[in-house]
């Protein structure tokens, strides 16, 4: 039989055997030992890549916790591999083949992908273990039991009980407001009763006192317009209109009433003596003011420096324009020389004429007008015996020009 020469085929096909025996040959140990390096460098490069997060700040303190616990744990598994036996290992051989290395397991594509047990690629591995718990039912318990152990309302109530309280204080406001109300109104009230309309300050008419009264103008008269607003209260009482009414009195020249709390009323008057005396042919007098007024008629009193005028009738005299003027002539002379008139006669309101020391001067005065230029006139010339000599007739009609007769 002829001897078979080997083709090229058969060389081909005992290379590739030659190389599977010296692939078979190779010894798996090391293979594992290659497989585990590469592992444990990813492992560790993850780790540091964690570790660079934490310091950034971009993990938090659980993320931290976790990274320590993994990579701990992938170091003594790497640690373990190293050292262990074969017994220990497995060689991954085909792509999603489950990978065991020393406790730590993963899938992957011929055990380059790998993660510790119960971890997560993503976020890391959380240890439960390290997490605080807290009990729950002994936090409640402490938050709803008072200062002395008792039990206090809970934190949770019921929704409809949370609304039918929220009524109740709502309620209990809308009463407390009303009240409130209803108590400052009634002290208004009661404040406003005793200072106007109580007798707590009510002008009583016993103690009102009138002072600056004389026998021309009637005390009487002037508490009688101040008595009116008796049984007022103080603060309603008006004493501008007191005084206004005083005022309105002939020979007052000057009014003041003053408050005195709690009941009384001060009345002052400045009261005037008479400006002339009207003396008709029966012989009666009639005092005037410088207004022309007819003053309080006073039976036996004194007319000692009041300038008398004759008139025929004192009604008809006082409409009349000549005594009017005279009435205002003998009123703005002074004291001194009103004591010195005797006689006052008024033909018309241009003639009025003074008779002084019982007729031995006759003063000539015309009418009312200047009458302060007038009276520096007059006693210029009828104290100065130069100037006057033995005349006893002044006309100061023209107070310019005097004429002495």
């Amino acid at each position: 039989m002829p001897e078979r020469r080997p083709s090229s085929s058969d060389n081909a096909g005992d290379a590739g055997k030659s190389s599977n025996a010296s692939n078979a040959a190779e010894p798996a140990a090391s293979r594992r030992k290659r497989s585990l390096r590469a592992i444990v460098s990813r492992n560790r490069r993850k780790n540091a890549d964690s570790d660079a997060a934490s310091k950034k700040g971009r993990t938090t303190k659980q993320g931290r916790v976790a990274s320590s616990a993994k990579r701990n744990r992938l170091n003594k598994s790497a640690d373990g591999g190293e050292q262990g036996s074969g017994s220990d290992l497995v060689s991954p051989t085909r792509r999603g083949r489950r990978v065991s290395v020393g406790g730590v397991s993963g899938t992957g594509t011929s055990g380059t992908g790998v993660s510790g047990t119960g971890a997560s690629r993503a976020t890391g591995f959380v240890d439960a273990r390290a997490l605080q718990s807290e009990d729950l039912v002994a936090k409640t318990l402490r938050e709803s039991t008072g200062p002395l152990g008792v039990a206090a309302r809970p934190k949770v109530v019921d929704f409809n009980a949370r609304v039918k309280e929220r009524r109740h204080v709502n309620t209990l406001m809308v009463v407390k407001r009303v009240a409130i109300t209803m108590v400052s109104i009634a002290a208004v009230v009661g404040v406003v009763w005793a200072l106007f309309f109580s007798p707590l300050l009510r002008l009583d008419s016993a103690q009102i006192t009138v002072s600056g009264a004389n026998e021309w103008v009637s005390g009487s008269k002037v508490e009688s317009i101040a008595s009116a607003q008796a049984g007022k209260s103080l603060l309603l009482v008006s004493t501008n209109d007191i005084e206004t009414q005083l005022a309105a009195i002939p020979g007052v020249s000057k009014a003041t009433a003053t408050k005195q709390y709690p009941h009384g009323m001060q009345v002052a008057i400045s009261a005037q003596e008479p400006a002339a005396m009207l003396k008709t042919p029966d012989g009666s007098l009639t005092a005037v003011d410088g207004k022309g007024r007819v003053l309080n008629s006073v039976k036996n009193a004194s007319t000692d420096g009041i300038p008398v005028i004759e008139v025929n009738d004192v009604a008809k005299s006082l409409k009349s324009r000549s005594v009017v003027t005279a009435v205002k002539v003998v009123d703005s002379l002074s004291d001194a020389m009103r004591a010195r008139v005797s006689k006052v006669t008024a033909q018309t309101q241009d003639s009025v004429t003074t008779e002084l020391d019982n007729g031995n001067y006759t003063i000539i005065w015309g009418n009312a007008s200047q009458m302060k230029l007038k009276k520096a006139v007059v006693d210029k010339i009828i104290n100065d015996p130069n100037v006057i000599g033995d005349k006893h007739s002044v006309d100061v009609s023209a107070p310019l020009r005097p004429m002495i007769k």
